[in-house]
């Protein structure tokens, strides 16, 4: 059993976990008033860093794969609220189809895929496994699917998308519902753009056009009423941050611009520490503007850092995921993490299916400080249980206290991801 420590004296303000407590009703109804009767992402992973002097958001991804972390409790939650989410959408749903990524190598996400075929099955939906297969199309040469052992030994079939296409256009195959588990960063396919069968989470909302700028300006509006509604200084809850585009990291002027941003968000963050009598020192993090699994973010301690950015580490931020060129840069305040599991630098990582918990995880690395991106090779994950009191011996524990406050920031973060889907679909609609 692993135990989660603080690497602090101090945990979460006292004050604010007062406040937040006395005003718990006010909250929740303002929480429910902002998800109202929307149709909130399908599902989502939100990571959230805790300095102890303040908790924020830092990341939200509306394509998680790692349902392969859920303690067993949060897998069973799972199912009745998957069924619950698929038939608000699309209320005579009888047949799934789930697109995955290409990662038929990364055995820990084809778990994390049969996992959620699991649960969706589990729910009362049959449901296939399919992907596009343009990495390694001879799978697609002579035969419908590929049959591949993931992490844990289990068996899981990935089909060719074209393929099962085939199949549902000549009427042998039927779907009610895709759910894609793949976040389109190489665009969307025109054989999507034309589909008949609803696609969730939205197409639209792929990193080949979503923008992780644009969903912290969500999150900041709607911080900035969670705050007001406790009165404290919304800052406590978020990430200062910057936006620069048009960057070619390999050319000099370019860094050079990147450094006079860095320098001013230093000077904002800084005179927040000074409001709030923090000592420690602040740093950002340099991220792509768009994309996931960590890639493209380092951690800079001072301005003049990114003057000095060498090869290897200009070419990690130069391309992100699928090998795409990045040219827009998201300037983050950097959030110091408290936690460490088994003397490994942690940060917390929450699940939700239609905004509603279904638990989460501990990503720990042992070879990171407490100031760095932990997404990266060599991490690993110690579930937790949303349940701990309930069942007892489920994962890390957690202060349960804390913990109703990371699931209240990740309901806003689910709550910003929507605004921000659907001003990815209308503008789309302009587009065309």
């Amino acid at each position: 059993m692993s135990s989660l420590q603080t690497t602090t004296e101090k945990g979460f303000l006292p004050i604010v976990l007062e406040r937040i407590r006395q005003h718990q009703t006010k909250i929740h109804q303002w929480l429910e008033s902002c998800e109202g009767a929307n149709e909130l992402p399908l599902y989502s992973s939100v990571d959230i860093r805790d300095a102890g002097f303040k908790m924020a958001v830092v990341d939200t991804n509306i394509f998680p794969a790692g349902f392969n972390n859920l303690c067993e409790h949060g897998m069973a939650d799972s199912i009745a609220i998957m069924r619950d989410a698929i038939l608000k959408r699309v209320p005579k749903c009888k047949n799934i189809l789930i697109i995955a990524e290409e990662h038929t190598r990364n055995t820990w996400y084809l778990e994390n895929v049969r996992i959620l075929q699991s649960i969706i099955e589990q729910a009362g939906f049959p449901a296939k496994i399919a992907t596009f297969l343009t990495i390694q199309p001879s799978f697609c040469e002579n035969a419908n699917y590929i049959e591949l052992e993931t992490s844990l030994g289990q068996s899981v079939k990935i089909h060719c998308f074209k393929k099962i296409l085939s199949e549902y256009q000549a009427g042998r195959e039927h779907f009610d519902l895709i759910i894609m588990n793949n976040d389109l960063i190489g665009g969307i396919p025109e054989i999507l753009k034309n589909s008949q069968v609803p696609i969730y989470p939205s197409i639209h909302a792929g990193w080949h056009s979503r923008l992780k700028s644009h969903h912290f300006c969500h999150t900041k509006e709607l911080i900035d009423e969670f705050a007001h509604l406790i009165d404290v200084d919304p800052w406590i809850f978020s990430c200062l941050y910057s936006v620069v585009g048009d960057i070619d990291i390999n050319i000099d002027d370019d860094r050079k611009r990147l450094m006079e941003m860095a320098g001013d968000l230093f000077h904002r963050i800084q005179r927040k520490y000074q409001k709030h009598n923090i000592i420690e020192k602040p740093y950002i993090v340099v991220k792509a503007d768009y994309g996931t699994y960590g890639m493209g973010v380092m951690p800079i301690e001072n301005p003049s850092d990114i003057l000095q950015i060498n090869r290897k580490n200009r070419n990690r931020l130069h391309k992100g995921k699928g090998a795409q060129v990045i040219e827009r840069y998201l300037l983050q305040e950097g959030v110091p993490t408290i936690y460490n599991i088994d003397q490994q630098a942690s940060e917390v990582c929450i699940y939700q299916i239609d905004n509603k918990l279904v638990g989460g995880f501990y990503r720990s690395h042992a070879f990171k400080t407490t100031r760095d991106n932990l997404n990266s090779q060599g991490m690993v994950f110690k579930k937790m249980c949303p349940h701990s009191k309930k069942y007892g011996d489920c994962g890390v524990h957690h202060d349960m206290n804390i913990f109703d406050v990371y699931r209240i920031l990740a309901r806003i973060a689910g709550i910003a991801a929507h605004r921000e889907i659907i001003q990815l679909e209308n503008r789309s609609k302009t587009v065309t």
